[in-house]
């Protein structure tokens, strides 16, 4: 099978820090994890040395010509963000999103997409601090400035950083499947899986404290456990926080409230279970904690747009003689 191709674009001035997040998700080999061996390639408007915003220069390998043939392109940041886009850029973007490569944005990516007319139109996000300045150049947008990233199936935009990576890791997810992803997550110790919808603003946990670990422990206990019932009571007891303290320190970490939360740990359980096994709907639904196939049909399309059949359908799963699982992708 040919190795997918994913072109990131660098460019002077850009953060590191920024281009490091799709080099980290799709840049090394991650076989072993149940991912293909990507053909990753950096690339410039025009091949060649480039300085970074940190201090530090950058042989980039590839020009434009690195986009014609990518099944995924992705442009990490931005610079200049009220002027065009070269005309170069602008048309193998444009070129390459025709033929049916993905286009992302990350971050401030978001920016060079909108200028290359990619975005007309569309729902798009963006880092928080810049969503009013995208939407004041680029009227035709619907910028959405609550979300983490926006998946228009076609184009991918996210927020800041760290929304960066949940993106990148979204798309593992929707290409190559839930385990994949999950093992991808540990490898690199990021939180496995945050829907697109969940707020920008998350205050995380400072310092650990016997309050801090107990809190952590009930959560830890409800995401190896989503399948079982869980009242928001059970889990603040557990927590050793009073109701109304759990629900205030709950929504500051992680951004969203405990009931939309347990919903996505018991989504991504079933969509592990549909991909892994050959169980029927109603089993499924039992085992991941939403009662019903009917509540498991309801859940898939508020939050995945898609039904389960048709989920189990384009990602099915089979173990080979090795024990290695591949993914079959529905034509």
């Amino acid at each position: 099978m040919t190795a997918p191709i994913i072109a990131v674009l660098a460019f002077d001035g850009i953060s590191p820090f920024h281009l490091s997040v799709p080099c980290l998700v799709f840049g090394a080999d991650r076989t072993r994890l149940g991912l293909p061996r990507f053909d990753f390639r950096v690339c410039g408007v025009e091949e060649g040395l480039i300085q970074t915003d940190a201090g530090l220069s950058i042989l980039v390998p590839h020009g434009l010509a690195a986009l014609e043939d990518a099944d995924i392109v992705i442009i990490p940041s931005w610079k200049d963000l009220g002027a065009p886009v070269a005309k170069p850029l602008e048309e193998a973007l444009g070129r390459a999103h025709r033929r049916g490569a993905l286009i992302v944005g990350l971050c401030l990516g978001t920016f060079a997409l909108a200028a290359a007319g990619l975005l007309s139109g569309r729902k798009a996000t963006t880092h928080w601090a810049y969503t009013d300045q995208l939407q004041a150049l680029h009227p035709d947008i619907s910028v959405d400035a609550d979300v983490l990233y926006v998946d228009g199936g076609d184009i991918v935009t996210s927020a800041g950083v760290a929304a960066g990576l949940d993106c990148c890791l979204h798309i593992v997810r929707a290409r190559y499947g839930a385990e994949a992803a999950l093992r991808l997550a540990r490898h690199i110790v990021l939180s496995p899986h945050r829907q697109g919808g969940q707020a920008q603003f998350i205050e995380r946990p400072v310092a650990p404290s016997p309050a801090a670990d107990r809190f952590t422990q009930a959560l830890d206990m409800v995401r190896a456990t989503s399948g079982e019932p869980h009242g928001l009571d059970s889990v603040a007891d557990a927590a050793g926080l009073t109701r109304r303290t759990f629900t205030r320190r709950f929504q500051k970490t992680t951004g969203t409230s405990f009931g939309d939360w347990l919903a996505d740990q018991r989504i991504a359980l079933a969509q592990r279970l549909l991909e892994t096994t050959d169980k029927p709907m109603d089993m499924v639904a039992f085992e991941a904690g939403f009662g019903s196939a009917t509540s498991l049909r309801q859940h898939f399309a508020a939050r995945l747009r898609t039904s389960p059949a048709q989920y189990r359908r384009e990602f099915s799963r089979r173990v080979d003689q090795d024990g290695r699982v591949a993914l079959a992708l529905s034509s």
